[in-house]
């Protein structure tokens, strides 16, 4: 009867459908398999395995961090030890900073993860990809939804780390490879920027802080250790250790290096707030790209003039424009975002923004403390609209007014202050994700402000609004 096969034929039908609709949509290829996962390790990147003590079947760890655009590869070593081995440019994420936490905020995953065979697709229509393997224990306690997110080729991303087709070759040749050895699965790190003690300090009051706090946990641990840390969720943390930590304890024994660079970090984090290292939170239109892919200024100096100490720098850096040009991104998605770039916004202990308008010098100031303050202070540029002011040699003028967006008071104002992001984030919801598109000359540039003026407020306007963003409806 014909009736099994119809069966069989819906069932592909609906895998293809599902497979379809995820993050990234990543699907199989039709018409046969690929041969692009045959590609071999370049020679060059062999060479470099063979001069830190590495071959092609030593395990491997790979490291993603959002903020700096950039996806590290380590191999272990004969010492039993990781080592860096290469750093590849992401050419495209989408979202914030900050965990994925449902299906279709575009978010690309922060947590750790791990890579199976089973999660590599050979035959991805991103042209090689493989599965991070979201949601994990701890983002499923904490609620998390979503699929299908990828690290693949081709630079757009719904949700996923995308590369440069030439570097997920190398990446997934350097994986299988790795497997090829007995690697049964690795890990994968991902961040929202380097853990560092500068970038703590700086993120402090970020509503997602405590969030990645507990993912410096394990960056120290690899850090400190190098070596792969054992990972398990309780509740909605991880915790990250050794034996202990895989036999299911959830306060695990701190190794004492681990403990000593939390205790170096911790010191200079307090250093550098107690040195006015302001907290502040980056807001993207949608996600970033490495630097490297952007159009390179044409050089003003020949490499003969170029002093000892940049030289050294030009060698020791991991990739150049020169071997990421934009010729070899393809399809880029939403290049108007990327246009735009990210905007660093100084928040107060609460997470919201911190506006302070200067007053001019003639002013009237309400209190002595304001006199003593106009008379050592010269005037600075702020997030805020200054009506023109009127000749006060004429009868009846008055001093000139600050107006300080305030979301609590005047929403409106607010989002024409800081340039209306969450209006653009809204209208790029509506728009397909993954059609490359030219960069709307809207988008060059925020309306100055006296075309665009703000509702007027009064001088005792509340300083602080918060700040709300929004993703598409993509992942």
């Amino acid at each position: 009867m014909a009736v099994r096969p119809l069966a069989a034929a819906a069932a592909a039908l609906a895998t293809s459908l599902a497979l379809s609709l995820g993050a990234c949509n990543d699907s199989a290829m039709l018409g046969g398999a690929s041969t692009r996962s045959l590609t071999p390790i370049p020679p060059q990147t062999l060479s470099l395995m063979q001069t830190k003590g590495m071959s092609q079947s030593d395990p491997i760890l790979i490291r993603a961090f959002k903020k700096e655009s950039e996806m590290e590869v380590w191999k272990r070593t004969g010492t039993g030890q990781y080592a860096l081995l290469k750093t590849f440019p992401i050419c495209r994420w989408s979202g914030q900073l900050g965990p994925k936490n449902k299906q279709g905020d575009r978010q690309a995953p922060e947590g750790f993860y791990t890579i199976t065979p089973g999660q590599m697709n050979p035959n991805s229509s991103y042209y090689l990809s493989f599965d991070v393997g979201y949601p994990n224990a701890v983002d499923r306690a904490k609620g998390g939804t979503g699929n299908y997110i990828m690290v693949h080729g081709t630079c757009s991303s719904a949700g996923c780390f995308a590369m440069t087709d030439a570097s997920m070759a190398e990446i997934y040749a350097i994986a299988r490879e790795a497997f090829n050895g007995g690697q049964r699965a690795f890990q994968f790190q991902a961040y929202p920027f380097r853990m560092t003690a500068a970038n703590i300090a700086k993120f402090r009051n970020d509503p997602n802080a405590p969030f990645w706090k507990n993912l410096k946990e394990g960056s120290d641990y690899f850090e400190a250790l190098k070596d792969e840390p054992r990972v398990a969720a309780c509740g909605t943390k991880y915790v990250f250790g050794g034996s202990d930590v895989a036999a299911g304890n959830c306060t695990p024994r701190i190794d004492t290096l681990v403990a000593e660079k939390r205790d170096r970090d911790n010191r200079e984090v307090a250093e550098l707030i107690a040195k006015g290292t302001p907290a502040t939170r980056v807001v993207y239109e949608d996600g970033g790209q490495n630097p490297v892919f952007r159009p390179q200024p044409a050089p003003t100096t020949t490499f003969a003039s170029l002093t000892d100490s940049e030289k050294e720098k030009d060698k020791e850096l991991a990739y150049t424009a020169k071997d990421y040009g934009r010729h070899h991104l393809g399809e880029v998605s939403r290049p108007e975002s990327l246009a735009l770039g990210p905007s660093e916004i100084e928040i107060d202990a609460k997470g919201k923004p911190i506006l302070v308008a200067a007053a001019p010098a003639d002013a009237p100031g309400p209190t002595k403390a304001a006199a003593a303050r106009k008379a050592s202070e010269k005037p600075v540029t702020v997030v805020a609209v200054q009506a023109p002011a009127k000749d006060e040699t004429k009868p009846g003028a008055k001093a000139a007014r600050i107006t300080v967006a305030d979301a609590e008071g005047d929403a409106t104002a607010y989002h024409k202050v800081l340039g209306n992001l969450g209006a653009k984030k809204d209208k790029a919801a509506a728009e397909p994700d993954s059609a490359p598109r030219k960069p709307a000359a809207a988008a060059t540039k925020p309306k100055p402000a006296h075309e665009a003026a703000p509702k007027a407020a009064t001088a005792s306007a509340k300083s602080q609004a918060a700040v709300t963003t929004t993703g598409s409806l993509k992942n």
